[in-house]
């Protein structure tokens, strides 16, 4: 029984994965699709590559931050090949590379793995913050045309679409109250709660705390220039503002969670923000595949080498 639950939970976010390339290609031209590959302009799509590489290495670096309140000390080469082989091991089974992360650390570090996955927990905190703040300030400054749509929309629906709606959005959430609380998933989320205050609270302890900020925004930074550059290999989407991308990276940001490295869900997530400001589907979609698969590359190529490197370089640990 448990075998199947925890196979339905690996399989799941494949599913969803697959569902979402078939959902996103249904009413689209293919071969319009893959004409973008032929005309864009790669330059950008590496600058945007070399952007995610480099929020990857301030990740890795910042982390040292968190390890050394704790009494141990974190070598860099060893932060940047963990954080890059968890990044792939993401791609088989959602967070099983914070996991991995946390193990090999432990391993070729000697840090406690409980510490090392408490640091990880701390990490996801400042991710859950940062982009809270960037979905606020992007609503912040988008306010108009995100009402505008809104008031668009509810005046060309009628009165009865809007209260049935509204109905079954409510129906929708007290289904989902009565499941976590009959399958008792609250007591996870309480635990999860506990282990954000906990990482808050590491976080507030640290000596080095101004450092650990700046590179907690450069690594967002970097993250939302990533997308922004690779956009430029676009000519289609020139007119899209900094900040509309901004909207669009976050969702997209947040669509990852739900498959495999976001794979499916990614660039169906990019193509729909994109539709608000008039972008055309096949162009928006054509954007989210290249996004994904170029830095999927990345961790592909840098993360295998991080996985077959790590051993070597701590031979003498081990011995």
């Amino acid at each position: 029984m448990n075998t199947k639950k925890i196979n339905l939970k690996n399989l799941l976010p494949i599913f969803i994965g697959l569902f979402c390339i078939y959902y996103s290609f249904k009413n689209i031209s293919f071969s319009d699709f893959k004409d973008y590959f032929t005309k864009i302009n790669y330059l950008w799509v590496f600058a945007g590559i070399f952007l995610g590489a480099l929020s990857h290495i301030s990740r890795s670096y910042r982390w040292k931050f968190l390890i050394e309140p704790l009494g141990h000390k974190l070598g860099f080469i060893n932060s940047v090949l963990t954080v890059f082989s968890a990044y792939l091991i993401n791609y088989t089974i959602p967070r099983a590379g914070d996991i991995a992360r946390g193990t090999m650390i432990s391993k070729y570090e000697k840090i406690p793995f409980e510490k090392a996955i408490g640091t990880i927990v701390a990490e996801r905190v400042v991710d859950v913050l940062s982009i809270l703040i960037i979905i606020l300030l992007g609503l912040i400054i988008e306010f108009e045309r995100i009402s505008e749509k809104l008031i668009s929309y509810i005046a060309k629906t009628d009165l009865s679409t809007l209260f049935w709606t509204l109905f079954f959005f409510i129906v929708f959430l007290a289904t989902l109250f009565f499941i976590i609380k009959r399958f008792k998933f609250y007591t996870k989320i309480k635990l999860f709660v506990n282990g954000l205050i906990d990482g808050l609270t590491v976080i507030f302890k640290m000596k080095k705390r101004n450092q650990f900020i700046f590179h907690s925004i450069f690594i967002w930074l970097m993250y939302v220039l990533m997308f922004y550059v690779t956009s430029k290999a676009f000519v289609e989407l020139h007119e899209v503002s900094f900040f509309q991308l901004t909207i669009s990276f976050t969702l997209a940001a947040l669509s990852i969670m739900f498959s495999n490295g976001g794979i499916g869900i990614y660039p169906l997530a990019v193509e729909e923000s994109l539709g608000w400001y008039g972008i055309q589907s096949t162009t928006g979609l054509a954007f989210g595949w290249v996004m994904w698969l170029s830095q999927t590359l990345m961790v592909v190529i840098f993360g295998g080498l991080s996985l077959f490197i790590l051993p070597f370089i701590n031979r003498s640990k081990n011995e």
